[in-house]
């Protein structure tokens, strides 16, 4: 009789089921408004990709009718030190060196002071004090880099040269140059930095205060390990940017190669060689117009090769904290 009992009351439960399964409707609809969205999706990523191929395919073909000419060589592109296209010295390091010397100066300056600010607006700062100072720094990278330029060019340079002597300091100089493109690249490493410290888990911050931990010391020894991956990721993302600058160093640099890691001298950057060549009056497809694009391609692959060392930093560092 239970058996009897169970099987009429599992019938019914079975007929139900089976009624409820066919009123819903399991087909496939068509929705075209969400196709829409995939498709533009798509476009989206495929312009990026083939722009990219476009970028690449002009500097290496621009590149090869420049590395073609029989007054080229790659030995002595790679180490001369002499860049003189119009008597035809072709050595890319003094353009190299000024690059590295402005980035240098550049990150010395957003570094600490980028990792000092997120350190404060992540883990001492208040809500108001946060929302107040973030468009500050918003309002600082908004600046156009033309107006950085000429304020190295007539605040900064002044200052040097008031502090160390105007024998020391020349009036165009990679010093000055460096230190408006650390101010211009701070806002860039305090915001990715502040963000991948705020990522961080409230969990951490409360095992370490219940130890005994400061706050100075849960910043510095569980939130900013923590936060290693996206910091690292920061900084040369801030050094790419720094690379790239065009109008600080076009302005307050220099304008002619000079192999010398004094800040103090004057010195042209690639970026800044690209815009002075440029804006002159050059023939198409002479020598001097195609170094234009093998200084382009250097850039592209420094630039490469920065991001390829910023993939790796991050996979690395977040196979240790995650």
């Amino acid at each position: 009789m239970t058996g009897e009992v169970m099987g009429a009351t599992v019938r019914p439960m079975l007929r139900q089921g089976e009624q409820v399964a066919t009123a819903v409707d399991l087909r496939r609809r068509s929705r075209p408004g969400e196709r829409l969205v995939q498709t533009f999706l798509f476009l989206c990523g495929a312009v990026s990709i083939l722009t990219t191929l476009g970028i690449v395919y002009v500097l290496g073909h621009e590149s090869l009718l420049f590395f073609g000419s029989p007054e080229v060589t790659l030995v002595e592109f790679f180490t001369s030190t002499k860049w003189q296209p119009a008597i035809l010295q072709f050595g890319i390091w003094p353009l190299v060196t000024a690059t590295f010397v402005t980035s240098g100066i550049a990150m010395c300056i957003a570094l600490p002071l980028g990792l000092s600010v997120a350190i404060y607006l992540s883990e001492y700062a208040t809500l108001r004090t946060r929302n107040t100072l973030k468009p500050i720094l918003e309002t600082l990278a908004g600046i156009p880099t033309v107006v950085y330029g000429y304020f190295a060019l007539y605040f900064m340079t002044p200052l040097l040269r008031s502090i160390f002597g105007r024998d020391v300091v020349d009036i165009y100089n990679t010093a000055s140059a460096g230190l408006v493109m650390g101010i211009l690249i701070l806002p860039l490493i305090t915001s990715m930095s502040e963000d991948a410290l705020s990522a961080v888990p409230r969990a951490l911050r409360e095992a370490a205060y219940g130890l005994g931990a400061t706050k100075f010391e849960t910043a510095i020894q569980v939130v900013l390990p923590a936060a290693l991956s996206g910091i690292a990721a920061a900084v040369i993302v801030g050094i790419s940017r720094a690379v790239g600058e065009t109008m600080i160093v076009a302005i307050a640099a220099g304008a002619g190669p000079n192999f010398t890691l004094n800040p103090f001298k004057a010195a042209e950057t690639m970026t800044g060689h690209i815009v002075r060549i440029s804006g002159g009056d050059l023939s198409y497809d002479s020598i001097d117009y195609n170094s234009i694009f093998a200084i382009g391609l250097m850039l592209f692959l420094i630039t490469l090769a920065l991001n390829i060392i910023s993939r790796f930093v991050v996979q690395r560092f977040r196979e240790v904290y995650e």
